[in-house]
């Protein structure tokens, strides 16, 4: 699925909150993976964030 820059910000915004906040990761975590940022941009490219976007 296609999503605006707004509604990719967001969705990686908000899971790497729930990650920092100690969430367990949806994917193996790479050795040079260490923030939560970064692993869930590796998360959404891989598509495997539970979050869904309605478009109205």
């Amino acid at each position: 699925m296609d999503y605006t820059k707004f509604e990719k910000a967001r969705i990686i915004g908000a899971r790497a909150l729930q990650l920092a906040y100690g969430a367990p990761p949806l994917v193996k975590v790479p050795k040079d993976v260490s923030e939560p940022l970064a692993l869930a941009e590796l998360e959404f490219e891989k598509e495997v964030i539970p979050i869904t976007v309605i478009k109205g």
